[in-house]
């Protein structure tokens, strides 16, 4: 059983592991997200792209602009793979590439995204932090029903971490979704635990302690409380205000 991480580096040291299992298991397309508004990109992936390297596979890394890229680049120190924004010639995918990593794309390039995973056959394609679901660009009419149906339904979420306020939703590949919540001022207990990510209605119910038709949802009976609310989100904060210092 995944436990809540009490910082962002366990966090990501998480989401590097379930990244390496789903890798390990053939999962073409997945997404890694770590929802907090405020957490830039370029810091999270610096800490996650070892894992690519550690288990030897040639990769390049998208940025969603070259300016951003070149910034990584930069405060790298020109790392070894192909550090490039979206849509730039000189990041072109090649054939003895093996995976390849988006940072933080957006749904003003989810149509570029979308052919690059397209031109990416089998290889793997990796998702940071995407925010290729937005209404306002994409709609929610027809349109944006195709986009999810033809490719945001084919990515697998290898990792999700969401903080709220009293509960954490939180998956790692290849456990189920697990809905925990705050039982104390410090202590935090699984309540739930589902195949699918839970809709904002389903979430509200299991958190409201109403019964779920789902027999999947019933809490582990043995789940310890977990580490303090205070101790991870503490270090989200603390983390962004070094980041803007």
């Amino acid at each position: 059983m995944t436990a809540i991480p009490d910082s962002l580096e366990t966090a990501i040291a998480q989401a590097r592991e379930a990244t390496r299992a789903a890798l390990q298991a053939g999962v073409p397309r997945m997404t890694v997200e770590l929802v907090y508004s405020e957490l830039k990109g370029m810091p999270v992936a610096e800490q996650f792209y070892p894992v690519l390297q550690e288990m030897g596979l040639a990769f390049k890394m998208y940025f969603p602009d070259a300016g951003a890229a070149a910034l990584a680049r930069r405060d790298w120190g020109d790392p070894e793979f192909s550090v490039r924004g979206i849509g730039e010639i000189k990041g072109q995918m090649e054939p003895d590439d093996q995976a390849y990593l988006f940072v933080e794309p957006s749904s003003v390039e989810v149509s570029q995204v979308e052919e690059m995973c397209n031109q990416a056959g089998d290889k793997f394609v990796i998702m940071l932090n995407p925010k290729l679901e937005d209404v306002a660009t994409i709609g929610i009419g027809y349109a944006g029903r195709q986009l999810r149906e033809r490719f945001l339904s084919t990515l697998e979420p290898a990792y999700y971490l969401r903080p709220m306020a009293g509960a954490v939703l939180l998956r790692a590949y290849p456990g189920p979704w697990q809905v925990w919540q705050e039982t104390s001022e410090d202590n935090y207990t699984l309540v739930a635990e589902l195949p699918q990510k839970p809709s904002g209605e389903a979430l509200d119910r299991i958190l409201l302690g109403e019964p779920s038709t789902d027999s999947s949802a019933a809490p582990s009976s043995d789940a310890p409380p977990r580490p303090r609310r205070g101790g991870f989100l503490s270090d989200l904060q603390n983390f962004l205000k070094a980041l803007s210092q």
